[in-house]
């Protein structure tokens, strides 16, 4: 099957209004093509070859630059974590590890970076991650002691209202609010699609502490993402603390199973659903979970429920762009993350000991072969995408 076919194949049976978006992404730039397509990475892995022998963990399974942020967690602090686990897995370490550093290649011009630089930033999260490991110790981002970029977002984060994201999200009627349809963030909902999500939250509310607080009050589709753009997603504004000031904004997402599956040779879990699986793993690596997080189904399809999450609360790349030594604490951080995260899941459902992460962290010889690797797959992503932008070109993707 060539590339083209997978993308298809991979995408069918998406929103369609979505899907033409992700599309039109895809053809922005090669970085914005491989964190749209992870599938496509893990197959260019494999076909390279093996990852250098690595202790088993909890990967977040689709490990780059985006995937952090800030959010509050369900003791209403702010942090500063892996905040994707769709593609959440269990497997080699270093098959984590190669897609990151691939993202810091692929991604290098849009951080300001030439190649050099790149390579100097692979080697900070190197060195982050590594020592992190070899401490043994899972930590976590405070907002007290963060520097740098991480610091200024938790700060940032810090102060907004929930007013203010209400009404950024939101238009107020009144005393009533109602989701902000701008074609950007949201899209309107069906009949059909409202009055399914409207009775699955009566119902989830019915099995709640607080049922009023999950009351529905409105219902939109959601844009957000790139690889899982056009998948079933939905903004839900709730009754929370009261209208108007109190209401709560949710994000309802289906979920699918991971692309890594058919490339790891470790036994997985056998869980209830795709949507138990990545909870369990998000509550495993992260310090403290994301506020209302919960695998739910919609109609019997998978889903995860959890508070909303801006686009804001990510680290803006763009404001670095050029300013290697804020952009090598960042990386360095986000190594430090990624370690804590497999020491705080070590020894659960078949990944190492702790013991074994940190003789791997200990012993980083691995570190050259990982970032030779990583090279070979950031030339495969470019050459991908040029394939793609040429199909794009012809119109291989505007019946979907």
């Amino acid at each position: 099957m060539d590339l083209i076919q997978r993308i298809r194949q991979f995408n069918a049976g998406r929103d369609p209004e979505r899907l033409a978006l992700k599309y039109r992404r895809m053809r922005e730039d090669p970085f914005i093509f491989l964190r749209a397509s992870c599938h496509l990475f893990q197959d260019r892995l494999t076909g390279l070859g093996a990852t250098p022998a690595a202790p088993l963990a909890w990967l977040c399974g689709d490990l780059h630059l985006e995937n952090f942020g800030s959010y509050k967690g369900d003791n209403r602090l702010v942090y500063f974590d892996l905040n994707d686990f769709d593609e959440a897995a269990l497997g080699p370490v270093t098959r984590e590890l190669v897609r990151f550093l691939a993202s810091l290649l692929v991604g290098a011009e849009s951080l300001g970076s030439n190649q050099r630089q790149a390579l100097d930033l692979c080697a900070a999260f190197l060195d982050g991650y590594a020592g992190a490991l070899a401490e043994g110790k899972a930590r976590w981002v405070e907002r007290d002691t963060a520097d740098g970029l991480v610091a200024d977002l938790l700060k940032s984060a810090r102060k907004r209202s929930r007013a203010r994201l209400l009404d950024s999200r939101t238009e107020l009627s009144g005393s009533k609010r109602k989701i902000r349809i701008d074609g950007v963030k949201a899209l309107p909902a069906s009949a059909s699609q409202r009055s399914r999500v409207t009775a699955f939250m009566e119902d989830f509310a019915t099995r709640q502490p607080a049922p009023r607080f999950f009351r529905p009050l409105d219902v939109a589709r959601r844009i957000s993402g790139n690889g899982s753009l056009g998948v079933e997603r939905y903004i839900i504004l709730v009754q929370g603390r009261g209208s108007p000031d109190g209401n709560y904004l949710l994000d309802l997402k289906a979920v699918q199973p991971s692309s890594l599956l058919p490339h790891l040779a470790a036994r997985q879990p056998r869980w209830e659903s795709e949507a138990e699986r990545v909870v369990a793993v998000q509550r495993r690596m992260q310090a403290i979970s994301m506020a209302f997080l919960h695998p739910v189904r919609l109609d019997g399809h998978s889903c995860v429920l959890r508070a909303l999450q801006p686009s804001e609360d990510r680290v803006d790349l763009s404001a670095c762009s050029g300013r290697q030594k804020r952009l090598a604490g960042l990386v360095r951080t986000m190594g430090e993350i990624v370690a804590w995260g497999q020491l705080r899941s070590s020894g659960r459902d078949g990944s190492a000991l702790a013991d074994a992460l940190i003789d791997f962290g200990t012993h980083p010889v691995w570190r050259g072969e990982l970032i030779e690797l990583a090279r070979l797959c950031a030339a495969a992503v470019r050459e991908d995408w040029a394939t793609y932008c040429a199909a794009y070109d012809d119109g291989a993707f505007r019946s979907d």
